[in-house]
């Protein structure tokens, strides 16, 4: 006769998995003897070796004990359909792992291929922390409600970035999170930037396709954003009013106040 220590062991459990089996009515519990213990035959090593070899298995507790009961031809098709069950949890499970894969490697799990090598740029430029962050996030955005028309934008995305003006641009917004620098002359740099670059682009006719034209909630979402990650994107919209711009991410041609 053994212990519960000498039971678990043997089966190659631990005692805590048999008091378990014993609560949910799996492994049927002995009296105790008369100092105390519980002993255990040669009929409870075998139930419970058919126990912890099905859990191992994958079959869930809840069905362990009708399979111990089960006919040879019942048992076979619980386990053919428990197998099936697992193929499905595997393919699932493999599933997950592409996705924690993708996490890993960063942004490519939420955006297209090219605007992930569109933020890989602007890492190399030395483009960072909540500014890399904020452009990130506008994407999803933007990606989630046009995600077909990504791919026709990047390559201007991407070329713009040869401009020394966009680059300053991003670095000049990316020093305002520095607190030990003054935040009013960096305002003033981006905004004269911004302003240039509208006025260039106003000039040029480079308008928005029609489509984007008529849909406002993405750029609403994006000039939200903006305000929402940094209360200095406030002021900075006040200066680009003061140069006769009007917005954030789309910006509209106004009157300069007098």
């Amino acid at each position: 006769m053994l212990t519960i220590s000498q039971l678990a062991a043997y089966a190659g459990v631990t005692v805590r998995a048999v008091r378990h089996y014993h609560q949910i009515g799996l492994l049927p519990e002995p009296e105790r003897d008369r100092s105390g213990y519980r002993r255990y035959g040669a009929h409870a090593v075998v139930s419970l070796v058919k126990i912890a070899t099905l859990a191992d298995a994958g079959v869930p507790l809840s069905e362990v004990a009708d399979l111990l009961e089960a006919d040879d031809d019942t048992f076979s098709k619980a386990v053919q359909r428990i197998d099936a069950h697992l193929r499905d949890e595997i393919a699932r499970l493999e599933r997950s792992r592409s996705s924690i894969r993708k996490l890993a490697a960063g942004d490519a799990l939420l955006l297209p291929a090219d605007v992930v090598a569109y933020l890989d740029r602007l890492r190399n430029l030395g483009i960072a922390g909540p500014v890399l962050d904020g452009e990130r996030d506008g994407w999803i955005l933007m990606a989630a409600r046009w995600p077909d028309r990504i791919r026709e934008w990047m390559p201007g995305k991407m070329a713009s970035l040869d401009d020394p003006r966009i680059v300053r641009l991003y670095r000049v917004l990316s020093m305002l999170f520095d607190i030990d620098l003054p935040h009013e002359p960096l305002l003033v740099e981006a905004a004269d930037l911004m302003a240039a670059l509208a006025e260039e682009a106003y000039r040029q006719d480079h308008t928005t396709q029609q489509e984007t034209r008529d849909d406002a909630v993405p750029f609403d979402l994006l000039e939200l954003l903006a305000l929402e990650t940094d209360p200095r994107a406030t002021r900075l919209v006040e200066l680009m009013r003061e140069r006769g711009w009007d917005g954030w991410t789309r910006l509209e041609r106004i009157d300069p106040p007098h």
